[in-house]
């Protein structure tokens, strides 16, 4: 009898050639197909000695070559691309196969695709997969979506590839229907370009204000990562930084443009965000930091016009800046990661997920780019309140936040005073302090938009909506 597969992948390009692999390690049988077959036989060549892999030529004979229900795991561009290997794909399958999008695709395509596909009797998994290509081959953060019944007959496939946590559960779970695994997968990026705009303000004010090198700084750094801020974007920052140009000699960072690029995932979160009412000021101003550094020529007419900065006598920061930063850093990270939360729970009620949070944190803790040591705290936190309306509310986080308040404002106030951008930190004290205001200016806000759009507003005295007639005293009561 002919050796079947128990999972193909097709699409081999570093993410897709790495998964195949890790599958092969863990002792599945993997079918493997390429757009160019080249690619697919050099993969066998190179690496055919790792496990069992079934090389097809053709879609026809890579589908033939797996074992039912079929699954196949699509490793190619979002967009376009994706739905074209969807269509080369479907026909060839039987009712209870699935399609797994292991890509960054965004969550309303997913969403789309499912229901496509679904009306033609197959699965459709969007999968949010975490760790770059050495997790992909190592182990990764897995986030499948899609039907449960699709997840009983992939799950246990995903999960012997995935990372596994100190404490030895896997990083992988079955996040919900549709386009759930991808929308969390899109929020994950989202909190990982807050964090590492965090780390670059950190850095800068470490420089600038405390006249640090590079070099100095990523000690600084190593020695964070052995307390509450230890995570993988840490100890790659100070790798990044003790690094030096071949070249010149001078430290790496140095020579690299300043200008952060974007896939576009940040992007999508801030979109999505927006459209569920949910504010993640921090992910924005991240993803409108690295829109400012790449606008090149913007940033060189202003400093063609000699834009003036703060005045020499700005003053010095008012303590100890190291320790005041690493405390900054990690309350503006609890607030990112909030916000990333809420979002979750938001778009979970919206679409009808049923999302577990502490789920998602268990399975950032190993594989993933943001892993980190404080993601056991926020499981611990939905743990004890599933319902919970934000980790700041949290008895850890809430002290944590607290025991850096201090230093944390006297970090943006002199950021402010010597004209050094800290967007991130700024923005996430911000909206600390929106949140513990016993009343906002929104009232005004409200009485602007009655005033010019007869938009109506509600009363703290009284229940029912109003409308005033504004230069009188006179008020109409509009029923809600």
């Amino acid at each position: 009898m002919t050796e079947k597969a128990q999972i193909g992948v097709t699409g081999l390009a570093v993410m897709g050639r790495n998964l195949a692999r890790n599958f092969a390690r863990h002792g599945h049988t993997v079918a493997v197909h390429n757009r160019s077959y080249n690619r697919t036989k050099e993969l066998v060549e190179e690496f055919g000695h790792e496990g069992t892999f079934l090389p097809a030529e053709t879609a026809e004979e890579f589908v033939a070559s797996l074992e039912r229900p079929r699954r196949v795991l699509i490793m190619v561009k979002a967009g376009a691309p994706t739905d074209a290997v969807i269509e080369e794909f479907a026909p060839l399958l039987e009712e209870g196969d699935m399609l797994i999008d292991a890509g960054n695709a965004h969550f309303l395509d997913t969403r789309r695709r499912e229901a496509a596909l679904r009306e033609r009797g197959l699965h459709f998994v969007g999968t949010g997969v975490s760790g770059g290509e050495e997790g992909a081959l190592h182990g990764p953060s897995i986030m499948p979506g899609g039907s449960v019944e699709s997840y009983q007959a992939l799950g246990p496939l995903l999960e012997d590839i995935a990372a596994k946590a100190d404490d030895g559960e896997t990083c992988c779970v079955h996040v919900g229907p549709d386009g759930a695994g991808h929308f969390v997968k899109m929020v994950h990026n989202g909190i990982e370009y807050a964090d590492m705009q965090l780390i670059a303000e950190a850095y800068d004010l470490l420089r600038r204000v405390g006249g640090h090198s590079p070099s100095e700084i990523a000690d600084i750094f190593r020695v964070w990562n052995e307390g509450r801020l230890g995570s993988y974007l840490i100890e790659i920052t100070a790798e990044v930084l003790k690094q030096t140009d071949a070249d010149t000699g001078k430290p790496l960072v140095d020579v690299i443009v300043d200008q952060a690029e974007q896939k576009g995932t940040g992007r999508w979160t801030v979109q999505s965000a927006l459209d569920l009412g949910v504010p993640v000021s921090g992910i924005a101003e991240s993803v409108f930091a690295r829109a400012l550094s790449g606008g090149a020529d913007v940033r060189a007419s202003a400093a063609q016009a000699g834009l003036p900065g703060p005045s020499v006598t700005a003053g010095e920061h008012g303590g100890d800046l190291q320790a005041d930063v690493e405390q900054a850093l990690f309350a503006s990270k609890i607030v990112a990661y909030a916000q990333g939360f809420q979002q979750i729970q938001a778009a979970s009620k919206e679409y009808g997920w049923d999302v577990d949070p502490g789920a998602m944190a268990k399975i950032w803790r190993a594989g993933c780019i943001i892993r980190a040591k404080f993601l056991d705290f926020i499981k611990q936190a939905y743990d004890k309140s599933p319902e919970l309306t934000t980790l700041l509310v949290d008895q850890y986080f809430l002290d944590a936040v607290s025991g850096a308040q201090d230093a944390w404002r006297r970090v943006v106030v002199t950021a402010a005073q010597q004209g050094i951008p800290a967007p991130g930190f700024a923005s996430a004290l911000a909206y600390y302090d929106g949140l513990r205001a016993e009343r906002l200016p929104a009232a005004l806000i409200q009485g602007q938009r009655d005033f010019f759009g007869a938009h109506t507003y509600r009363r703290v005295d009284k229940d029912g909506s109003f409308h005033t007639l504004w230069g009188t005293e006179e008020r109409n009561e509009v029923t809600a």
